[in-house]
């Protein structure tokens, strides 16, 4: 994906809860007012008006904080929040937007299980004037998407790389170190990003000698944790074990959430091995945890809270019939060069957990 830089925008958000499919509709039914182009201007639509939020799964901590924050903000807003999660299936998800769509949303926030897989029921969106963002995820291979709200993704995977040889260091002493490799699930667009991203800072250390990864297995098509499964990444942590680490030691493994993280130390623990350093992804309590009692080495925060915020400003942009703000980047997702609101993550460490989480009164209340 080609991607042009632009000045980083920041976000604001509040907190949320869910309100079920019967809720879409409002005073300002169907599409028509808003047809025109949000990003030019356009008449907007009524303030208390209908927004479809189509979620991925719940699976995870950071969907299910989204589902709630996009909820009451939007509340807040004077709209009505209609939050649906896919469970994971690319069918069920264009159903639960198809739905939103004849029930008279005015726009649908989308974060895809496939985004390759949309273009269909987001082009029947676009034709009935309806707006769409993607919400923490690309939306690929289609027009009908009008902007996308997440935290870069290949910035994040730089972050995790970085972060698992700063660990290497100071866990492990002086090199050369023993890693695997592990990626997100193949049809989230970011989850190759956050691949290529870190192995922009490994793979040169593989090459010089100063990593070496005994399974050989370092490609993404080797790497990837089909629908971010932790019990899938548990398995295969396993017979990487086994087949390759047979009285040798582990020193340390990249992992693409906190999720797989948990799994991979679980699975060496397991196998009697030394608590080998392992990065992560999104703060997730319990990693959160584990990093302050000096178990998983780091995690890369993206604060649902500044996401969801994002997001709602441009609705609230779209609603009046404004010009939306200037996007930190453009993205070409196969048909169009997406707008790209784009966050900056941060890597958080037992060192500064608390300065991470000084605006975050409940992982805060973790670190004692």
């Amino acid at each position: 994906m080609k991607v042009t830089r632009r000045s980083l925008l920041g976000g604001a958000a509040g907190m949320t809860a869910l309100v079920g499919l019967s809720a879409c509709g409002g005073s300002d039914r169907g599409g028509s007012a808003a047809s025109a182009s949000a990003s030019s201007g356009s008449a907007g639509f009524a303030s208390d008006a209908s927004i479809g939020i189509s979620l991925p799964w719940l699976g995870t901590q950071n969907w299910k904080e989204a589902q709630d924050l996009f909820t009451s903000q939007l509340k807040e807003a004077g709209m009505k929040a209609v939050v649906q999660s896919a469970e994971n299936s690319a069918p069920t998800q264009q159903q639960q937007i198809s739905a939103m769509i004849q029930q008279g949303c005015k726009v649908i926030v989308v974060g895809p299980v496939d985004g390759k897989q949309l273009g269909d029921v987001l082009g029947q969106a676009k034709s009935a004037g309806i707006k769409v963002i993607g919400y923490d995820r690309l939306i690929e291979n289609t027009d009908a998407v009008d902007a996308v709200t997440q935290f870069g993704s290949v910035r994040t995977g730089e972050l995790q790389g970085q972060s698992l040889l700063d660990g290497l260091k100071a866990r492990k002493g002086s090199g050369p170190y023993n890693i695997e490799l592990f990626g997100g699930g193949p049809t989230d667009p970011n989850a190759p990003n956050f691949f290529k991203g870190a192995m922009s800072v490994l793979q040169p250390k593989i090459d010089d000698g100063t990593l070496k990864v005994l399974s050989g297995q370092t490609s993404f098509d080797k790497c990837g944790t089909e629908n971010w499964s932790n019990a899938k990444a548990q398995s295969r942590m396993d017979s990487l074990l086994a087949g390759s680490y047979q009285g040798k030691k582990i020193d340390g493994v990249l992992a693409p959430n906190d999720g797989i993280a948990r799994a991979i130390l679980t699975s060496c623990k397991q196998a009697g091995q030394a608590v080998p350093v392992v990065d992560g992804l999104d703060a997730e309590n319990e990693s959160v945890i584990s990093i302050w009692k000096g178990e998983q080495w780091s995690t890369v925060a993206k604060p649902t809270k500044l996401l969801v915020g994002k997001a709602v400003e441009l609705i609230k942009a779209m609603q009046k019939g404004e010009t939306l703000p200037e996007p930190s980047e453009k993205e070409n997702n196969g048909k169009i060069d997406v707008p790209v609101y784009a966050l900056d993550p941060v890597v958080v460490t037992k060192d500064n957990a608390k300065e991470a989480f000084k605006d975050d009164p409940a992982r805060l209340k973790l670190l004692s």
